[in-house]
């Protein structure tokens, strides 16, 4: 979510113990989970309340849905996308491996690539 890895999650603990102490560590823990858990349940409550002010014919609203980026990808790409996906399937048929001339055969002259 955050993009943060383990490595990162370790200079955050040593932190964290020499910032506040072994002693007070585990009471900030635990509040931090308690402020994460209330602010989960106040996301949850506003995307409810959300969909019970839009009604029954948003009921299959995501949040997720309303970013810029996935409208767009979702309502211009993905209609395109079986179109490519067939345009890609002729050249896919193609050999890409070169073919190997038999000794001592010349090989095929191209005027436009000299």
């Amino acid at each position: 979510m955050f993009g943060i890895g383990p490595l990162e999650l370790v200079v955050i603990a040593i932190v964290a113990v020499l910032v506040f102490g072994p002693d007070r560590l585990p009471e900030f823990a635990r509040t931090a989970g308690r402020l994460l858990r209330q602010v989960r349940q106040m996301v949850n409550n506003a995307q409810n309340d959300l969909r019970n002010e839009l009604g029954p014919e948003y009921a299959d609203l995501e949040l997720q849905d309303l970013n810029p980026k996935n409208f767009v990808r979702k309502h211009l790409l993905d209609p395109i996308e079986d179109e490519v996906k067939s345009v890609t399937a002729d050249f896919s048929d193609t050999s890409t491996t070169p073919q190997r001339l038999p000794a001592g055969a010349k090989p095929p002259f191209d005027p436009e690539s000299t």
